[in-house]
């Protein structure tokens, strides 16, 4: 999996989160808000920190901010800030941006100035953002503790045609597969001899560095 440039403004739990995770699954990230406790607090987990008015069109500009690859907007209560923030984005030429929204009417507007994903908070938890972001066989991904999780993949070529027993999963990737769903169809508790076909979506569930692990497996790192 190839490392990407993000740039994650707006700093409190939600935004922090996603920021974190994003720079432990070793991508380059430039984090930004307007306090600077805040920017201090996160500065040696993230790539860069720095402290700005993200409606500041001229000092976004300054950081080289077409260059990055994703934006993800996660200003707080700030609705306007939010919009701005977004706005100046798409105009500076950011690839793809993400927006948090803090209501239904405010995803409107995101998605009406330019956002490609909006994301309500109460949903969308900021590490499993993070997760779907730079993997694209990720389907879903559900933080259960800081140290285990269950995620939703698209099985990966190199397993069809095999069943359970032969991929062992258990050994090779510390997973357990929970649930396989072929098409309509979804197999519960699959048993050992159970195949692995084209197509097929995978739940496992395991330790969060095992599953990081075949996260970057089955994205070709």
């Amino acid at each position: 999996m190839a490392s990407k440039q993000y740039v994650v403004i707006g700093l409190g739990r939600f935004g922090r989160s996603v920021a974190e995770t994003l720079f432990t699954m070793g991508h380059d990230v430039l984090a930004i808000d307007s306090d600077e406790d805040v920017i201090q607090n996160i500065s040696d987990k993230v790539t860069h920190a720095v402290q700005m008015d993200a409606t500041d069109e001229y000092a976004l500009r300054t950081l080289g901010i077409r260059n990055f690859d994703v934006a993800v907007v996660t200003i707080g209560s700030n609705v306007q800030a939010s919009i701005m923030t977004t706005l100046i984005l798409r105009e500076s030429g950011v690839k793809y941006i993400v927006a948090k929204a803090q209501s239904e009417m405010h995803a409107k507007v995101l998605t009406k100035i330019g956002a490609d994903k909006v994301i309500l908070p109460e949903k969308d938890m900021g590490v499993r953002v993070a997760h779907n972001l730079v993997s694209s066989n990720l389907l879903d991904f559900i933080e259960l503790s800081p140290d285990y999780s269950l995620i939703e993949i698209q099985a990966p070529p190199e397993w069809y045609g095999k069943n359970i027993l032969e991929l062992d999963v258990r050994s090779k990737y510390g997973i357990n597969i929970m649930a396989i769903k072929s098409h309509d169809d979804i197999n519960i508790s699959p048993n050992a001899k159970d195949m692995i076909k084209e197509g097929d979506v995978l739940l496992c569930i395991g330790n969060t560095d095992d599953l990081a692990r075949l996260e970057h497996m089955i994205s070709g790192d």
